[in-house]
């Protein structure tokens, strides 16, 4: 799930800490912060961000900028995204107010993070009927078909003639939709909406990608599992289950049951609810297969072990070259109880993971957890504190992302499977690598020229006895090929 910007309340928040930061944010022989475009005005193609240097990035509540602005600077390089709705920037046909995504655009830009949008169109008069699925205190529904296309592809137009010059090169077209409460239409009307938005974004700007709408988390579950039944591999497609939903059997019902045997998984992958997103899912995937859309989007909130199954499908499912990126990738964890230390080794598991199966981006949703959801309860794991103050979480994030940054991911080597786990990243001559440990016991990394290890998003040290690596992930750094560092593992 997202947590959509409230544009209108954000425009004041960010406009006031633009003006507290702009004095001390720059050094004196940094260039001055871009001017911020007016309301009605499209912005000059300056200091544009037109690529992504870091893997490793987060969501954040707009609204609380000023608490987050620190951590941010730390991942530079990174991309995130803005969920908007055509319903609610132009309320009345005809009259846009853009002053709150400018505010987000101008802000993405000074940070250095590539910015992406996710394009809605609510439910209003561009699209008539009345919204079923309210949620929030800024009144967020589902999405509709627009009655009227042509009008649709002027705003989508629109939009990218606006954002082209701050650097937005990827529009996400709607958000989760095989969810109701996101859209209210069928999969052929959601089709025909992307080839639309497809059409309009590449005629305005050859340069922009066309990202899906990102099947939630739990529908490409039932994607991974159904696979593997239709090819009649149903003790895999059981355990991939299991593996994969460990922590949300029971959360929704009967969506999510219990199962421990094939006739039992068919009976949940044919409830209303997941037929649905299968639906959904076959249909994202042919609009990916006949190039229609640009970019998988993947949104991902299991325990680390859902990650193979996830990935052995991905690789069966997506055209060769498609980019793959993973917009929303967190900790669901009702009445979660493990510790910090716990949570922030989950974290890094997860995110290198993804990242040596070749997911491109990936942004941690949420920042910062808001206390005032959920009666409190933190069901999504952030990497600060609501004050935005870091975390254990947000430390070792922000480790990965100064490792990652410029540097080439690189999977572990096969001679070290069973035994290690983990993701390489490598600059130059140097290599960084996040390991731990898949066996029984510990595994000794013999000391390379030099190295220095340490835990993730500590101070390394000198690695001269070598590197001992249990499973908690460990960070080890030495001035040697990836393949030469890990020859002698024992």
């Amino acid at each position: 799930m997202t947590r959509p910007g409230r544009l209108r309340a954000v425009a004041a928040a960010v406009t006031a800490t633009l003006l507290l930061g702009a004095g001390c944010t720059a050094g004196d022989d940094d260039p001055p912060p871009a001017a911020t475009p007016s309301a009605t005005a499209a912005p000059e193609a300056t200091n544009t961000v037109d690529g992504v240097s870091n893997p490793f990035g987060a969501h954040w509540d707009w609204s609380r900028y000023q608490q987050f602005e620190p951590y941010l600077r730390r991942l530079a390089g990174s991309a995130t995204y803005e969920e908007i709705s055509w319903c609610e920037i132009e309320r009345t046909s005809g009259q846009a107010d853009w002053a709150g995504l400018d505010e987000i655009a101008t802000r993405s830009r000074e940070l250095g993070i590539t910015l992406h949008l996710k394009i809605r169109t609510g439910v209003c008069w561009a699209t008539g009927g009345t919204a079923r699925h309210a949620r929030g205190t800024a009144n967020k529904t589902e999405s509709a078909m627009p009655t009227d296309l042509g009008a649709y592809q002027r705003f989508v137009r629109s939009v990218v003639q606006r954002y082209g010059p701050y650097g937005v090169r990827e529009y996400a077209i709607e958000n989760e939709v095989n969810a109701p409460s996101y859209w209210a239409g069928s999969p052929e009307e959601y089709a025909r909406l992307v080839r639309a938005a497809a059409e309009t974004i590449r005629a305005t700007d050859p340069k922009a990608r066309v990202v899906d709408s990102g099947i939630s988390s739990v529908a490409y579950g039932m994607g991974v599992a159904d696979r593997l039944v239709r090819a009649g591999r149903g003790a895999e497609a059981v355990a991939a289950y299991q593996a994969y939903f460990q922590r949300r059997v029971g959360t929704r019902g009967q969506q999510i049951p219990a199962v421990t045997g094939e006739a039992q998984l068919r009976r949940a992958l044919g409830t209303e609810t997941n037929s649905r997103s299968l639906r959904f899912l076959a249909v994202t995937e042919s609009l990916l297969t006949d190039r229609t859309v640009d970019v998988r989007q993947v949104h991902f909130y299991e325990h680390f072990s859902g990650v193979a199954p996830l990935l052995d499908y991905l690789r069966a499912t997506t055209p060769p070259g498609t980019p793959i990126q993973a917009w929303e990738v967190g900790q669901f964890w009702r009445d979660g109880d493990g510790d910090p230390a716990s949570r922030a080794a989950e974290m890094v598991k997860t995110v290198t993971l993804l990242a040596a199966g070749g997911i491109g981006e990936i942004s941690w949703l949420p920042l910062a957890y808001n206390p005032n959801n959920a009666a409190g309860s933190e069901v999504r794991y952030g990497l600060l504190d609501p004050n935005g103050t870091e975390r254990e979480a947000g430390r070792m994030l922000a480790a990965l992302a100064d490792a990652a940054r410029d540097a080439t991911v690189t999977p572990l080597p096969g001679s070290v499977a069973g035994r290690l786990n983990g993701v390489a990243f490598v600059r130059g001559g140097s290599s960084t690598l996040v390991l731990w440990s898949t066996a029984d016991t510990p595994v000794t990394v013999p000391a390379a020229p030099g190295g220095r290890t340490g835990a993730v998003g500590s101070p390394l040290g000198a690695a001269g006895g070598g590197t001992t690596v249990t499973d908690v992930p460990v960070l080890l750094r030495a001035d040697q090929p990836v393949d030469r560092i890990l020859a002698a593992v024992r």
